[in-house]
């Protein structure tokens, strides 16, 4: 009596699944490294976009390395996929860094120069001396960013006219010349400048004479190379000692003071 024999068919696994017994490769964290990488870098180009190339440039890196890790264990099979997504990310920092210091510097010079036009360009003595020191008849200050330099004769008696402003009966009139000298490239335009005086030791404001014959202040612009000088008057009482005279070529240049001796 023959017997026949009997096979069970093996079972087949479903399509696109992995069979009984294999583990299917872990590759989602390289290719992730790689989109992240690649988002990071075109980041990092325009630089300003710092805040956002830094993080993914870091989440690249972590997820390439990771991904490395699994290649080599056998866990997955993309190592290019996910070396080129570590580089990316390596790539990405670097930008970001660069980034970062590109706009600070960026920022601070901004500042300082939002600080120059609020505060005004600070003079410096022509001498090389400390620019906190009191400037007296004759003395020059300079401003090198404008090229501009600025000086003050001493005071000398002005006789009033007979009709003028800004002068009282029994006060003295003294005349004050101030010079600007343009050693910059381009003409300067002094029409802005102001010449303000106080006497005292309260720093009482000294009153401008105008009489119709001292200037009231300069005319024209300054050519390069040129100088300008242009005279004022003004009132103090007869017991004044000096004059303490500030003069800002411009409304975005600090004033400096003279102080100018009465005798």
């Amino acid at each position: 009596m023959s017997q026949q024999m009997q096979y069970q068919p093996v079972p087949e696994g479903t399509p696109g699944m992995p069979t009984p017994g294999h583990q299917a490769a872990r590759n989602g964290l390289g290719v992730s490294a790689l989109v992240l990488g690649i988002i990071g870098a075109l980041s990092g180009i325009p630089m300003i976009l710092f805040w956002l190339a830094g993080p993914l440039g870091l989440l690249s890196l972590i997820f390439g390395f990771v991904g490395l890790g699994r290649v080599k264990k056998g866990q997955a099979t993309n190592k290019g996929v996910a070396l080129t997504g570590t580089i990316l990310g390596a790539l990405a920092m670097i930008l970001a860094i660069v980034g970062i210091i590109v706009t600070v510097f960026a920022v601070n010079k901004a500042v300082d120069e939002i600080n120059k036009r609020v505060n005004g360009a600070q003079a410096q003595p022509k001498d090389g001396s400390k620019a906190d020191k009191p400037y007296g008849p004759g003395d020059a200050a300079t401003y090198p960013d404008k090229g501009l330099e600025v000086s003050v004769a001493k005071l000398s008696p002005y006789t009033v006219g007979e009709i003028a402003s800004g002068h009282t009966a029994g006060n003295k009139a003294y005349k004050v010349t101030v010079q600007i000298k343009n050693s910059g490239k381009a003409a300067f335009n002094p029409a802005l400048t102001q010449i303000k005086a106080k006497t005292g030791a309260d720093g009482r404001k000294a009153e401008q004479i105008i009489d119709g014959t001292i200037g009231v202040g300069f005319d024209g612009s300054i050519a390069p190379g040129a100088t300008a000088t242009v005279d004022v008057a003004f009132d103090a009482p007869p017991t004044a000692k000096e004059l303490d005279v500030e003069v800002a070529p411009d409304i975005d240049l600090q004033g400096v003071h003279w102080k100018l001796p009465t005798s």
